[in-house]
């Protein structure tokens, strides 16, 4: 989606609960939500579930998209995530244990697996982004971590396993 289909007035509105500029924003992202679903669900009906399910996560989660520029990566994560999800849920694709995301992940080259780590981590929520790269990647202990975002240590636990999770099926899709 084009960040330019949007004014940063209208994402803004709606970023701040104006009803209005949320209808607005959902129509206006509906197509291009859409298109992106049809390319990469494996049926036409899962790319229309994934383009309501990412429509209801929009307005939901409207007011935690940070920016204009994260918007449209942030909802194509949506729909990203949708589609394997239906797909298994239907019987099409088996769920992939821990052994063998890790055995798909190794036969992988270095580079691109950096490229996708580093993808894997955009893709991320806001909240859950902040808590793995800080763990995972500046070595800090959940304590640490708690304190620096004002948060409990279960909110820290499940925001990393969540994040990991999240991680593990955009590495393994």
């Amino acid at each position: 989606m084009s960040a330019a289909a949007i004014s940063p007035n209208l994402f803004e509105a709606a970023r701040l609960g104006d009803p209005h500029a949320i209808a607005s924003l959902l129509e206006t992202a509906q197509p291009d939500i859409r298109r992106y679903a049809r390319a990469t669900c494996r049926s036409s009906a899962d790319a229309e579930d994934a383009t309501q399910e990412a429509l209801w996560i929009l307005f939901r989660h409207v007011g935690t998209i940070r920016s204009l520029l994260a918007f449209s990566a942030w909802l194509f994560s949506v729909v990203r995530r949708e589609c394997p999800r239906l797909a298994r849920k239907a019987g099409l694709a088996p769920a992939i244990d821990d052994d063998a995301a890790e055995a798909l992940l190794l036969t992988r080259p270095e580079n691109d697996l950096r490229l996708d780590v580093a993808a894997a981590f955009e893709a991320l929520p806001p909240h859950y982004r902040d808590v793995a790269l800080m763990r995972d990647v500046k070595e800090m202990t959940i304590e640490e971590i708690a304190v620096a975002l004002g948060a409990s240590r279960q909110t820290v636990k499940a925001r990393l396993h969540r994040a990991r999770a999240l991680m593990r099926e955009y590495l393994t899709r």
